[in-house]
């Protein structure tokens, strides 16, 4: 059995080449896929364990003397960073910061355009750490239609200063208003009626709202205040 590698292009982008007879603790496609049925079988350890053993196979063939930048279009190199990201999320969910940003700053190393949208969980990672000039060098990356940015930018203020910037918070209101209500609301039920709404073709703001609380739960919990305050504002 032989192990894939990394093939530069005319165009100085890379491919991974996967030889004939692949060994199968290097067959990223067929991790990624296992580790998702894993997890829609509701085996979630073992999915974030086939995940993180293709990450460490990945990183060993890595070239040390050259930045790899991936193809984008080429669906082996898509399958590639969303393994990278899916560790880096696993890592993030269980509060491994310091892993879980190393892996999403690898991610972005191969994907510079941010295909993905990476850049909006490293910042998360940023503030967890108290690295708040990183933090500052990447948060204007993000896109303002998105409410991540504004929870971000209040959130990290919080943590320095202990109080929610006022303009920050007008801006939220004024332009995330189902965000805002969800992020102050007392409960956020996992319903059958959200369940059906977030994996439709088009979810509603409300079950996006929904999803993003779940998503960063982990956060508030462990860093208790800023939600406490967004709620007495």
């Amino acid at each position: 059995m032989s192990v894939p590698q990394f093939v530069p292009t005319v165009d100085n982008l890379y491919v991974i080449s996967y030889p004939e007879r692949t060994a199968k603790e290097y067959d990223f496609q067929s991790l990624l896929s296992q580790s998702k049925t894993c997890e829609r079988n509701g085996e979630v350890e073992r999915a974030c364990n086939l995940r993180y053993d293709g990450v460490k196979r990945l990183i060993d063939l890595l070239p040390d003397e050259d930045e790899i930048v991936l193809d984008w279009e080429v669906e082996e190199n898509q399958d590639i960073l969303k393994l990278l990201r899916g560790s880096a999320i696993d890592h993030f969910l269980v509060g491994d910061f310091d892993m879980a940003a190393g892996l999403m700053e690898m991610t972005l190393d191969m994907d510079p355009e941010d295909h993905l949208e990476t850049t909006k969980l490293l910042a998360y990672c940023y503030v967890a750490l108290a690295e708040y000039e990183l933090f500052d060098e990447i948060v204007n990356d993000i896109s303002d239609k998105y409410p991540e940015k504004e929870i971000l930018k209040m959130w990290s203020e919080y943590r320095q200063t202990n109080v929610i910037p006022a303009g920050e918070l007008i801006h939220f209101k004024r332009n995330f208003p189902v965000f805002y209500a969800e992020f102050t609301a007392e409960e956020h039920l996992v319903s059958d009626e959200y369940l059906n709404d977030i994996e439709s073709e088009h979810p509603s703001r409300e079950s996006q709202a929904r999803e993003l609380w779940l998503q960063t739960e982990h956060l508030w919990t462990q860093f208790p205040g800023f939600i406490e305050a967004l709620q007495s504002n």
